[in-house]
């Protein structure tokens, strides 16, 4: 009663639309007040049109009783299929089929009760035509009632947040858009209003969907008048390809309209549609289609097995880990020397699989002997080795700290996985160890030849695979994150140099092709991933600038800061004289890359550690030239080594 009180309150005040759209619903007692007079007109209706036509009526004397025991009846009906309980606003064809329950409900009682009277008295209480003349005039006024008040409502919303609601277009004319735009005109409360269609077909520019005009691509985006009405298109990413997402992007954005995404179509079943909307994301241009798994056989590679990821805490680790998990293996131990990342990620997997059993190891995989302790206890029969040092820059300040980790770590790991007789050591390797530039590369390229040495040496038993790809969308310190925060900030944007390209993956795709490549093959393979198309650094900030709603070098300036120690402008997958067999799955391929025995780099490797112990910055590059030949320096202090070898060889 209140709500209503305030809302005719608000009529008296003045300010009628602001305090009407804030009542939730018209009060129940309302709806039967209405309905019964509807009932009563539709009685008066009924008679009128009976008199119009000079139709005489049985036991005129009792009038008023006959209407009281109509009205009577249909009330209790009413009340039996509750005809006034739904939010009329939100009135639906559930609420209409109710009407016509409870309306034909009243029309049979009355039917039965005619025929009664007839059979005892030889004359009915009502005329025929009468009764169902009245159903269809009571049925069709509650109708229209519902749909009246419905449309108020959504109109004066519509007034309310005309100014603030982001008004959309959504693309496409399939069932999945018209679901989507029915769930946008049914949330009102939602920060969007459906302002029309947009799709390539040409025969829809006279239809009218959902009260909404259609427009074709072409008319759309060649009509300023016409895109100045909207602030945006709806993508719904999942109904179309990569291009053609690319194509309506590049078309919204160069007519100053925003790019929204609906949820994918899984979401769609399972949680609200217009809740889940968002602007498109750089990653959304960069995914590729879903990888094909052969999940089968990787599940039995980890069924009922004691699996050890090092570097659980880390970007691909973690997912390693998350991926695994859905396995049932008898127990994942996560080995990070970071603690809190690893007890963050302790806290989610507690939660997300609450019947997993995982051990948290802090460790450093340089200590061998805490290392072997654990070998001992678990007896492992899977490592996944992901932990690494990675960043190109800080390596190359700190070369002796990547001989640490990615060359004595990857030593320690493999030789106790020997010793142990785990079934599989699958290292998780870079792009950047190909014809390396940098330290950091060059040191993942050794550890590569001491895992491959391992696979024919004396006594081995254990299957070394090494997995080999590039940058992933969203890994910690990757550039997408980088650049996102620069633009929050309102920039510049940095990159180092104009013409700079990588490829990129997701994380999810990364993992699950190193889980695919370590069920694979017989040992001492290298595993290179088809990466798809390179992507230009420029380009990527340009679109990343766009889609938060600025001009690149206007809103936010783009400044090129220069290559970094060690880095080059383009990745590659394999060395020079390498080449590559194909699996038989079709996004993995086995990359033929020059060997070295076992005594050779495990020589190599004691003396670049001892080295590295004596931090002797000159002397460890020295022996890691040695050791990767096509170790070329760039943009480095380091190149000096280059220069004495060539002059070496000069002379």
């Amino acid at each position: 009663m209140k709500r209503l009180f305030d809302a005719f309150s608000a009529l008296y005040n003045g300010d009628n639309i602001v305090k009407i759209t804030k009542l939730r619903y018209v009060p129940r007692w309302l709806v039967i007040f209405i309905d019964v007079i509807i009932v009563f007109l539709s009685i008066l209706l009924s008679r009128i049109l009976l008199d119009n036509l000079n139709v005489k009526v049985n036991f005129p004397e009792y009038s008023l009783e006959k209407r009281l025991i109509l009205i009577g009846v249909n009330i209790m009906f009413m009340y039996v299929f509750k005809t006034y309980a739904g939010i009329i606003r939100h009135s639906t064809f559930f609420d209409f089929f109710k009407i016509i329950l409870s309306s034909g409900s009243t029309l049979i009682t009355l039917l039965v009760l005619n025929y009664i009277l007839e059979t005892m008295m030889g004359k009915s209480l009502y005329l025929y035509p009468n009764l169902f003349l009245y159903f269809l005039i009571s049925v069709s006024l509650m109708f229209f009632f519902r749909m009246v008040t419905k449309q108020f409502f959504n109109m004066l919303i519509d007034i309310r947040g005309a100014s603030s609601r982001v008004r959309v277009a959504v693309v496409g004319v399939g069932e999945v858009s018209i679901a989507l735009a029915r769930a946008i005109m049914h949330n009102p409360n939602y920060p969007y209003r459906l302002a029309g269609f947009i799709t390539n077909r040409q025969d829809s520019r006279k239809a009218i969907l959902l009260g909404y005009k259609i427009y074709n691509k072409n008319q759309f985006f060649t009509d300023e008048k016409l895109i100045r009405q909207f602030d945006a298109v709806l993508l719904i990413k999942e109904i179309m390809p990569k291009q053609e997402l690319e194509e309506w992007m590049t078309l919204a954005l160069d007519n100053g309209l925003k790019v929204l995404k609906a949820p994918t179509l899984s979401k769609m079943r399972d949680s609200d549609l217009v809740g889940g909307i968002s602007h498109l994301q750089i990653e959304d241009l960069l995914n590729r289609k879903p990888i094909k798994i052969e999940s089968e056989e990787v599940r039995r590679r980890h069924f009922d097995k004691v699996v050890l990821v090092t570097g659980g805490a880390g970007s691909i680790g973690s997912e390693i880990v998350r991926q695994v998990s859905q396995f049932n293996p008898s127990l994942i131990v996560m080995l990070d020397q970071a603690e809190s990342p690893l007890y963050e990620l302790e806290l989610e997997l507690l939660e997300k699989f609450p019947d997993q059993k995982f051990k948290f190891i802090l460790a450093d995989i340089s200590n061998s002997y805490r290392l072997e302790k654990l070998f001992e206890t678990y007896q492992f029969s899977m490592v996944y080795h992901a932990a690494a040092y990675k960043h190109v820059p800080l390596i190359e300040d700190n070369p002796h700290e990547a001989i640490f980790v990615n060359i004595l770590g990857t030593k320690n790991l493999a030789l106790l996985s020997k010793k142990y007789k785990v079934n599989r050591f699958v290292m998780v390797s870079t792009d950047k160890a190909v014809n390396p530039t940098n330290v950091m590369g060059a040191s993942k390229r050794a550890a590569e030849l001491f895992v491959q040495s391992l696979q024919n040496s004396e006594g081995n038993t254990t299957k070394f695979i090494t997995t080999r790809f590039g940058n992933v969308l969203g890994s910690n310190g990757s550039v997408i994150p980088h650049f996102r925060r620069q633009i929050e900030k309102g920039g510049p944007v940095t990159i180092t140099h104009p013409d700079i390209i990588r490829y990129f993956m997701t994380i999810p795709e990364a993992c699950e092709l190193v889980l695919q490549a370590g069920t694979m093959g017989n040992g001492g393979e290298i595993y290179v991933f088809d990466m798809g198309e390179p992507v230009k650094i420029l380009d990527l900030a340009k679109r990343m600038i766009k889609l938060s709603g600025y001009t690149p070098d206007i809103d936010i300036k783009i400044t090129f800061i220069g290559l970094r120690p060690g880095e080059k402008l383009y990745e590659e997958l394999l060395s020079n004289n390498a080449t590559t067999i194909p699996t038989h799955h079709e996004k993995i391929m086995i990359s033929k890359d020059p060997l070295m025995e076992f005594e050779q780099v495990d020589f190599l490797c004691k003396q670049i550690i001892r080295s590295a112990v004596k931090r002797d910055k000159l002397q460890v590059v020295r022996i890691l030239k040695t050791i990767v030949p096509e170790f070329i320096s760039n943009n480095s202090e380091f190149e000096v080594l280059d220069k004495e070898s060539e002059a070496k060889i000069e002379e």
